[in-house]
């Protein structure tokens, strides 16, 4: 796919789009922002799956960033309800099963998300910082004593593993677990994750299944016996004699331990890519770390755009950018495309540690569904590369990147590196 591909051979739907390099897909949208920003794809077949699903009428692909933004700022007209993560219309329950809080619209959005929040304000973060600094060095240490040579798997990985699993209170020997279901319900059907032969459809509901049995069994153990961690607040948390039920409760240990897990692992393993790409950039931080970790740490986010996409429904009819969308409709908000935008972003195509302004979408855009975990994850992509940079600032990637065969998460399955 060239630079100058043709707007009319560009199909989001195509799973072969999607295993196509970056910078190939990157032009393809760059295409879209130029001639088509809003424009309309078939739904994807899901193939190699007992269940059956009805055919839809498609989606309209936002690709601009002022268009993702709009949208963003109207949540009563661009509905979560109807299912955030899933292009397909999928029963009512399986959309609560695996995205809870974020497949949900006002007012019962704004009840979860006051009992959920407390957990991930800045307060909350600075007061585990210790244990985030202590990870850190504990998973570093581990790849340098027993390291197999895979950043992902040495470092990228096991690090937001642990945090997340830390503030639950997930028992350690439960990480392997949970890792093995996060992996398969963000595979997208990742033959690596979802082997050949398997329906991936079960294969998302039986990890699912497996997450919440474990929280069940968590949170029943943590309702007799609270201590300090998010699972005892969550499970005895009233705010205004609300409580979470033990649905919402399992839903939301899904939605946290796969996307709070995932999407900083991917920023951190783009990280390692990106440096490797922009060795003077590398080199820039590593000399002074202090004064631009926070606009490095955005700058990594903007780069990954770990989520690829949100879904939304239109409430009722509603013009966009001179296009006409009717009430029903789907779009998907094309963050990686936002992040791309040349209207926004000087030089967009450029690793800039020093890049300011920079209002990326890499956690979503302003408005009632922005990231929770926002300050937890800016604080642990800092943490880690700080450390890794304070004794290895030469680290960096020797193969290019194995990237996960999926349409929404932008994530690197293996990445071979050297600590010297």
């Amino acid at each position: 796919m060239s630079p100058h591909v043709p707007v009319n051979d560009i199909n989001l739907s195509d799973m072969d789009f999607w295993r196509r390099p970056w910078s190939e897909r990157d032009a393809a949208f760059a295409t879209l922002r130029a001639t088509r920003p809003i424009a309309h794809f078939d739904e994807p077949v899901i193939e190699g799956t007992a269940i059956e699903f009805p055919p839809g009428p498609g989606y309209f692909a936002l690709t601009r960033h002022h268009d993702i933004v709009t949208a963003s700022r109207h949540p009563e007209l661009f509905l979560s309800g109807p299912g955030a993560v899933s292009q397909l219309d999928l029963p009512p329950e399986m959309v609560e099963y695996f995205s809870g809080m974020i497949s949900t619209d006002s007012p019962q959005h704004a009840r979860l998300r006051r009992i959920v929040a407390n957990a991930f304000n800045p307060r909350t973060v600075r007061a585990i910082e210790d244990a985030i600094e202590r990870v850190a060095e504990r998973v570093i240490d581990d790849a340098r004593r027993h390291g197999t040579g895979d950043f992902v798997t040495d470092i990228a990985a096991p690090f937001p593993l642990e945090i997340i699993g830390t503030m639950m209170g997930v028992p350690a020997s439960e990480y392997p677990t949970v890792l093995r279901c996060s992996n398969i319900i963000l595979s997208a059907g990742d033959p690596e994750f979802v082997p050949a032969g398997t329906d991936p459809v079960v294969a998302f509901l039986e990890a699912g299944a497996t997450l919440t049995g474990l929280m069940q069994e968590l949170g029943a153990f943590r309702r007799e016996h609270p201590v300090d961690d998010i699972t005892s607040s969550l499970v005895n948390a009233e705010i205004e004699s609300e409580r979470l039920t033990q649905q919402e409760l399992a839903s939301f240990f899904v939605l946290l331990v796969t996307a709070g897990n995932e999407t900083t692992r991917t920023a951190i393993a783009h990280a390692l890519h990106a440096f490797t790409q922009f060795p003077d950039q590398r080199d820039r931080l590593v000399d002074d770390y202090e004064s631009l970790a926070a606009t490095a740490t955005d700058e990594i986010v903007r780069w990954a755009s770990p989520v690829i996409w949100m879904r939304r429904t239109l409430a009722k009819d509603f013009t966009l950018s001179g296009v006409e969308l009717r009430a029903g409709d789907k779009v998907l908000l094309y963050y990686n495309s936002a992040n791309r935008d040349e209207a926004v972003f000087e030089s967009p195509e450029v690793f800039d540690v020093g890049r300011s302004p920079n209002p990326h979408l890499g956690f979503g855009a302003a408005g009632p569904h922005f990231c929770l975990g926002a300050h937890l994850a800016r604080r642990e992509i800092t943490v880690m590369w700080r450390r890794l940079f304070e004794l290895h600032p030469s680290i960096h990637a020797t193969a290019a990147p194995v990237a996960l065969a999926s349409n929404f998460v932008n994530g690197i399955k293996h990445l071979a590196y050297s600590l010297d």
